[in-house]
């Protein structure tokens, strides 16, 4: 391929589709019939996916699975989870069960408070810009009323609007910092819809404010747009129990275990270098819950991520403590999520997840995602410090490795059996396929 394609937009799926197999694959016809191997045979539910996106050529699997047993304010709940990595459900499952016979997850909302900024240059008097924008202020409400009117009688909307001086950081810097309540919806349409009325208020205003000289009326709006990071939507979840409840198969000494389980906890909230992977396994829960219920995971991994470092230094999103005999584990995550909108209304495994989670609200989900995510993240720390992370997740991974191998049906009997008592590793596994086959 040397050459740049023009108009691929406009090409239909099949005309895109044979351009890329007969353009980058030695077997096109391959190509071809592993792309449509994958379409729905249902037409309409094909065609809703194929205008998800852009260039749609097929659809991409990821496995749904279910968690069962999660007991959360003193509810049960089935998780659904969608992710393509070994032993993540399977560990949420175990740690739901654990936790159910020791009074189960506690999940709180604490706020749920959104943001949004328009971020703009002013070159000029800044007390001149701080009278403005007090005199201006009701204005960028009563502009946007058309749009939060429906938000308003959900009981959502703007919460404020405050003009943030940031000449510190950049030269003539400043932008509208605005909050909002967006209920169950994520709010992100919402969101940017005000912050656009916002910055053309501001323009307008500014053009025929008196006290301003000509260069003070040209403010440049940069963008406008929501943050995704919402350190003012924040959902707590928990789990505590007497130390002596801890015990089980794998934690024959409970107090041994607690003491090892929160020294695992302050490592990661002083070491960087840990708490990346930690804080990863609580986003295998997380993220699942999320792509299950439509969400988008991309913008809540990086708003995790920058509430992970807003004390200046990389650090645990969870943390643990003994305290009178008490084992308490537990985490504080912001969460912008919704139930309504977007995919929630439109792919049906979405519906399905939602409908399997008895239709939550906005806060509910969040609940219910912090707490898949703690779950996730006391599975590896059990594991950690008991067995060691690699002889369950090796043992879920053999299936991929049989897989990878195409193993008939005698051989995955074979192979399982000897796995049974065997460490499980990639060579150890393809060393017993060879000498079967041999």
């Amino acid at each position: 391929m040397n050459n740049a394609v023009t108009g691929f937009s406009k090409l239909s799926k099949e005309e895109k589709i044979n351009w890329i197999a007969n353009e980058y694959f030695s077997t096109p016809t391959e190509a071809i019939a592993l792309l449509k191997n994958y379409w729905n045979s249902d037409e309409k539910t094909q065609q809703l996916h194929d205008e998800f996106i852009e260039n749609t050529i097929t659809n991409f699997y990821i496995p749904l699975g279910v968690a069962p047993n999660f007991l959360i304010n003193g509810k049960y709940s089935a998780i659904p989870m969608a992710i393509e990595e070994s032993s993540v459900v399977a560990a949420a499952s175990k740690t739901a069960k654990f936790w159910s016979t020791r009074g189960g997850f506690k999940a709180t909302v604490i706020n749920t408070e959104k943001i949004g900024q328009v971020h703009f240059i002013y070159n000029g008097d800044v007390s001149k810009l701080n009278l403005f924008f007090a005199q201006t202020k009701a204005v960028f409400f009563t502009e946007t009323e058309s749009i939060t009117k429906n938000m308003q009688k959900r009981g959502g909307g703007i919460l404020d609007i405050v003009l943030n001086d940031k000449t510190d950081l950049l030269p003539n810097y400043y932008q509208l910092h605005a909050t909002f309540e967006t209920k169950d919806s994520m709010g992100a349409n919402f969101i940017n819809s005000c912050l656009e009325q916002f910055a053309k208020t501001l323009k307008e205003e500014a053009s025929i404010y008196e006290l301003f000289s000509e260069t003070e009326k040209d403010i440049q709006v940069v963008m406008s747009i929501l943050s995704n990071y919402v350190p003012n939507c924040i959902v707590r979840a928990e789990v505590s129990c007497p130390i002596e409840e801890l015990k089980e198969k794998h934690i024959s000494n409970p107090q041994e275990f607690a003491e090892k389980f929160v020294q695992a906890v302050q490592i990661a909230e002083v070491e960087p270098y840990r708490a990346v992977t930690h804080n990863k396994g609580i986003m295998n829960g997380i993220d699942a819950v999320v792509l299950a219920t439509g969400n988008d995971f991309r913008a809540v991994e990086a708003g995790i991520h920058a509430y992970a470092s807003r004390k200046g230094k990389y650090s645990s999103l969870s943390h643990a403590k003994i305290e009178n005999g008490i084992f308490t584990f537990w985490l504080e995550i912001p969460l912008a999520l919704g139930t309504v909108g977007g995919l929630t209304s439109l792919h049906p495994l979405v519906k399905f997840s939602l409908e399997m989670l008895k239709k939550p609200s906005a806060k509910e989900l969040m609940q219910i995602v912090a707490v898949a995510g703690l779950a996730q993240n006391f599975a590896a720390l059990r594991s950690l410090t008991t067995t060691g992370i690699q002889e369950g997740h090796m043992k879920m991974h053999l299936n991929n490795i049989i897989n990878q191998f195409e193993a008939n049906d005698k051989e995955r009997v074979l192979i399982r059996k000897h796995f049974k008592h065997h460490v499980v590793s990639h060579s150890a596994v393809v060393d017993f396929i060879e000498n079967l086959r041999k």
